[in-house]
């Protein structure tokens, strides 16, 4: 049997076993021992299941992800995500549009704190997404900004998906994030101008508060607000800022972000048993999640490196059908969304990573390039429909008078809009490289 049937095989197997509702790393990692074990018999299988996890323990960035994860579960169950919405509220309740506008800022700073975008869409929609309603904004907008707005968490930095992306592709952690924050801020940008123009047209989009409810809160109340709502924003710069500076390593920085929002948990009397408990039982199962999915996908790359069939792929697409480069990728990214349809970012990326990872970087491509356009292309997946991933989790939280159609409907301006990100990114590729280049002196 040649190698390149073994792989299709392989990929065959794996793709069969997550319909059967297996989990990732399971199906995964079963399927990277099998053939390790069928092709190079005990010694070989074991040593390179032995490899993988050796490789997973040795890699000291991979500290960082426990502690991003406690430091946002922290700001969230002790509720100091919230004070950021109600300062949003206060803020720029006056202008049309200006609560959506907030949500959006309110979504950067919560993927800002946390890494995740399950974290965003649940804050959007326990504490924006009834406000929103109850003052009249148009429910088919603000159900797509709470989903557009929860994508920005896989993007912007600290992005626990750039973190299993940097193991997977062995990629500088730091350059990843640097590389995502102006894509993530500019994707930003693009949802608020999209929002304000179109309650600019259309003021019954997005009302003002009432100017009553808006006198009724004294200035004293408004600054007190502020401050609190710009709390998490002092965690995130005062965790950066000695990293970006080069005072700090990743690892550390990371520390630092986790004890100060302890700290500030603890200052503003939120810290209790049960948010301490929550957070560290969250923070566990998330973090043995990562580990597993990420020693199945080392396990699994290794199998491929061993069969030659990132070559053989090379060979297939550039020697016989003689594609462009920039047509191989354009393909790549097309295959994220429709297998977005029915898998998560994660499952995405340890499938095929092995595969394109390498022939990214043998078509002479920036490997912390083509990790964010992948990263945007996983928030479009999240939101295409019929099967994307944030449309259900939306459905599950979102309140009774929102169904299912209006969730499909409310998605479709905002995936446009991430659709002309990606082509800026993909075009401009300096707006992902240029912080990092800044930062490091590339």
């Amino acid at each position: 049997m040649s190698y390149e049937l073994i792989a299709a095989l392989m990929f065959s197997t794996m793709m069969l076993m997550l319909l059967t509702g297996q989990r990732v790393f399971g199906a995964i990692g079963f399927v990277a021992v099998v053939a390790a074990l069928l092709l190079w018999g005990d010694r070989g299988g074991y040593d390179l299941g032995f490899s993988a996890a050796i490789s997973l323990m040795n890699w000291y960035p991979l500290l960082t992800l426990p502690m991003f994860i406690f430091m946002g579960y922290i700001l969230s169950e002790s509720r100091i995500a919230d004070d950021l919405y109600r300062m949003f509220h206060v803020w720029m309740g006056g202008l049309r549009g200006g609560l959506a506008i907030g949500t959006i800022g309110l979504m950067v700073l919560v993927s800002a704190m946390n890494g995740l975008s399950v974290a965003g869409m649940a804050i959007g929609a326990t504490i924006a997404l009834p406000e929103l309603l109850r003052r009249n904004y148009d429910k088919l907008m603000v159900t797509g900004v709470i989903q557009a707005g929860s994508s920005l968490g896989i993007l912007v930095p600290p992005s626990v998906v750039l973190v299993l992306y940097a193991m997977i592709a062995r990629q500088p952690v730091g350059q990843l994030w640097l590389a995502g924050a102006v894509p993530g801020l500019l994707m930003a940008a693009l949802f608020v101008a999209y929002i304000a123009i179109r309650c600019r047209l259309n003021p019954s989009l997005g009302p003002t508060i009432d100017r009553a409810d808006l006198e009724s809160i004294s200035r004293g109340e408004k600054y007190r607000l502020l401050l609190a709502g710009l709390l998490p924003l002092g965690i995130f710069f005062v965790m950066m800022i000695p990293f970006v500076n080069g005072w700090t390593s990743l690892v550390e920085s990371s520390a630092v972000g986790a004890i100060a929002a302890f700290l500030a948990a603890v200052l503003r009397r939120r810290m209790t048993w049960r948010v301490l408990e929550t957070t560290v039982r969250q923070t566990l199962g998330i973090t043995c999640m990562f580990m597993w999915i990420i020693l199945a996908a080392l396990a699994f790359g290794s199998v491929f490196d061993g069969l030659g069939a990132v070559k053989a792929i090379e060979g297939l697409f550039t020697e016989e059908w003689g594609l462009n480069p920039w047509v191989i990728l354009i393909l790549m990214q097309l295959s994220f969304i429709v297998m977005g349809t029915f898998l998560d970012d994660t499952a995405m990326l340890v499938i095929v990573a092995p595969l394109y990872v390498p022939l990214v970087g043998a078509m002479g491509f920036d490997l912390v390039w083509y990790g964010i356009l992948y990263t945007i292309t996983c928030q479009i997946a999240y939101m295409t429909p019929p099967f994307g991933y944030n449309l259900f989790l939306m459905r599950a939280m979102a309140p009774p008078e929102i169904s299912l159609r209006d969730i499909y409907r409310s998605i479709v301006p905002f995936v446009g809009v991430m659709v002309v990100a990606l082509a800026l990114v993909m075009a401009f590729p300096e707006i992902a490289l240029w912080l990092p280049g800044v930062v490091y002196g590339n």
